[in-house]
């Protein structure tokens, strides 16, 4: 959602911050544009266009526009619609700036600038943080300064970059509440919302902090705190690889992320066990000590993974005995819980950004929570700085909207603290090397499952006309179902909404009719039988069940029931395993319906703001 790239250098920078550019479509956007000055010339240009950066570099070449300083963007509408207009960066005279975040008091600061003469061609809230920068700007000889007291006045969230015409090797920067990271390269600098912007030309990046500023120029970059006290940070060395954002055979990158699993749940399982125990350092030194006082646990997530906490959850009230509640992040930060003794308070993002997540975190600071936990797939991500301990998922740059890996990976993680804190409870010797087993068996179980892309390729034929779904699982597989309704909404834009099936007589049952798939999720267990027993309502309605079911199971295909048989796993591992098809059922059918598959409408990958 928004991406920043900029750079300074002795060089024409045109390609280096539209390659930024395209590194950043997967976090989703409506536009983009660039802003350039060319020491030959001095003189400030603007592109910009609708739709995507091919779009966007079609212009660029066609125009010619080169230079050696400059700040780009993608934009994700907020306010005001997507146009050329609206689209960053946005001029005021001689200074021009790209915005991510939302600014809440730009209707009056905007209505303010009107009575000092200046006049806005857009609906955006940045635009008024270009005309602010440009007033405070007349006031001294520094950018930086003009910078300072433009952001004192700005209430929102803000990732800010600008530049102005009479310095042209100069960059400023701000940030509150929105990621913003430095690169460094030799005799030019950059500038970023995220490191995978610009790691085709460097690998070596610091972070800026909340209410930190800096200014960058082709030699050196200096970082100032809220109170103009400068700040010496480390350089960090990017350890991620390349070449993972490249689609290579695939035809689209969720696809390529299915079939990344084993992998990833191999690299997420890496010295995080040994002799059939987990190694709870791995959440970091301090870890063992805290898990020793852990009385409950509060999740917070958004998304894909709420629905990892939810499954979470039953682990850890039935292996563990421990109490768990899981909230979504946009409701947990505006109320006011009531926080029990020895609380453990977890976050879970892919991304390690997301705002409303990242807000929860910082309200969960001013409360009596025992320590903070996030499970993160980025190592460097505000998310995981701000916390006490962390896990690191070792997905891999996920870049498809619609999660996939991340989840699974999700998954891993969240049974590694259910095992540490269930060592400590009723959880067994032999329980924890039974589980631990499960998981180092992981890989292989998924590597098996993902033999079935054919079949449920097939079997997605018949979802193309289709306009509604229902999902269904029982215990720990009804977040399952939740997970595999929201994959098939979020690509294929079919409705689809997920029950426990025990629910069915309280109301859904009423929707069931030849029209209606109904897809059920079907390992071995307790609940099997109760399962079945749902299923046969279903079925006496005229309803068309998908099963995925343990091979198993007994389940017989025949006119009202299609059987996606499923190979048979332990139960510990069985809500991972069964995601895998339901990832692969949502794929097939967005590409059969023709969707944009990595980039749907309307979302964005890592959701910056609130």
């Amino acid at each position: 959602m928004c991406g920043i790239v900029g750079a300074v250098a002795n060089r024409n920078i045109t390609q280096i911050l539209v390659e930024g550019l395209k590194r950043l479509e997967y976090r989703g956007y409506d536009s983009a544009g660039v802003g350039l000055i060319n020491r030959d010339s001095d003189k400030l240009e603007l592109c910009k266009s609708i739709g995507k950066v091919a779009d966007l570099d079609e212009k660029l070449c066609e125009s010619g526009l080169k230079g050696n300083i400059g700040i780009a963007h993608t934009r994700w509408a907020t306010h005001g619609k997507p146009t050329e207009e609206n689209a960053h960066p946005h001029r005021s005279n001689d200074i021009v700036v790209v915005h991510n975040g939302i600014i809440e008091n730009y209707q009056l600061l905007r209505d303010e600038l009107k009575k000092h003469g200046y006049e806005f061609i857009t609906q955006t809230d940045s635009e008024t943080i270009a005309h602010l920068i440009h007033f405070e700007f007349q006031k001294t000889d520094s950018l930086l300064q003009a910078l300072k007291a433009a952001a004192k006045q700005l209430k929102g969230a803000y990732a800010l970059a600008c530049f102005t015409e009479n310095n042209p090797d100069l960059l400023c920067i701000a940030r509150k509440d929105s990621p913003l990271v430095i690169g460094i390269g030799i005799e030019e600098n950059y500038v970023a919302s995220d490191p995978m912007a610009l790691r085709q030309v460097t690998d070596r990046f610091v972070h800026l902090e909340d209410g930190e500023f800096a200014e960058i120029t082709t030699a050196d970059f200096s970082i100032f705190d809220s109170e103009s006290n400068p700040v010496e940070r480390e350089i960090e060395l990017a350890k991620d690889n390349v070449e993972s954002i490249d689609k290579g055979t695939y035809r689209h990158y969720m696809i390529k992320e299915i079939f990344e699993q084993p992998k990833a749940l191999k690299n997420t399982l890496l010295g995080r066990t040994g002799d059939g125990c987990i190694l709870e350092e791995s959440f970091g030194a301090e870890a063992p000590a805290i898990f020793d006082q852990v009385k409950q646990v509060q999740i917070v997530a958004c998304g894909t993974s709420y629905h990892a906490g939810t499954v979470a959850k039953y682990w850890l009230e039935d292996w563990a005995g421990v109490p768990c509640s899981v909230e979504v992040a946009s409701e947990f930060r505006y109320r006011n819980p009531v926080v029990q003794d020895n609380t453990l308070f977890v976050t879970i993002s892919q991304s390690g950004q997301t705002a409303d997540t990242l807000a929860a975190l910082e309200e969960a600071k001013e409360k009596n929570y025992l320590a903070t936990l996030s499970i993160c797939n980025v190592a460097a991500s505000p998310l995981v700085r701000q916390s006490d301990l962390a896990l690191i998922t070792q997905a891999g740059a996920e870049i498809g909207v619609a999660s996939t890996k991340a989840f699974t990976t999700q998954l891993i993680a969240l049974q590694l603290l259910v095992i540490a804190l269930g060592r400590r409870g009723k959880m067994t010797a032999e329980k924890e090397k039974e589980l631990v087993s499960n998981l180092m068996d992981l890989p292989v179980f998924c590597a098996a499952v993902l033999q079935l892309n054919n079949t449920i390729l097939e079997v997605s034929n018949h979802f193309t006309e289709k306009h509604h779904s229902l999902f269904l699982g029982r215990g720990v597989q009804y977040p399952i179902a939740l997970e595999g309704a929201l994959k098939i909404k979020e690509i294929s834009y079919i409705h689809a909404e997920a029950y426990p099936s025990g629910e069915l007589k309280h109301g859904p049952l009423a929707l069931v009719d030849s029209d209606m798939p109904v897809i059920a999720v079907a390992p071995s267990g307790d609940l099997l039988e109760k399962l079945k027993s749902n299923l046969e309502e279903v079925a006496a309605r005229g309803g068309k069940l998908y099963v995925f079911a343990d091979e198993n199971a007994g389940f017989r295909n025949d006119d009202q029931v299609i059987v996606i048989n499923v190979p048979h796993c332990p139960e510990s591992i069985a809500p991972i395993i069964y995601t895998i098809p339901l990832q692969l059922l949502a794929y097939h059918v967005a590409v059969n319906k023709g969707t944009d598959v990595d980039q749907p409408r309307n979302l964005a990958k890592s959701v910056t703001v609130e």
